[in-house]
């Protein structure tokens, strides 16, 4: 769980810079930069949850059948 914290808090502070460098510069590689960030932390976030998902329910399950 701390390195989720971690990663977040990383992801999040990479994602404003992102947009402040854009506001300042009006590059768009900057948005585009900030919007990679977002999915890849959607991902990982879709990734946990999944197993999660599998260790809450499916495992204790079949520890429950064996």
């Amino acid at each position: 769980m701390l390195a989720l914290r971690l990663l977040f808090i990383i992801s999040a502070l990479v994602i404003v810079l992102s947009f402040g460098l854009y506001f300042f510069t009006r590059k768009q590689k900057f948005l585009r930069f900030a919007w990679q960030v977002v999915r890849f932390v959607v991902v990982l976030l879709l990734v946990f949850g999944v197993l999660y998902l599998l260790e809450r329910y499916v495992l204790i399950a079949w520890r429950v059948l064996v």
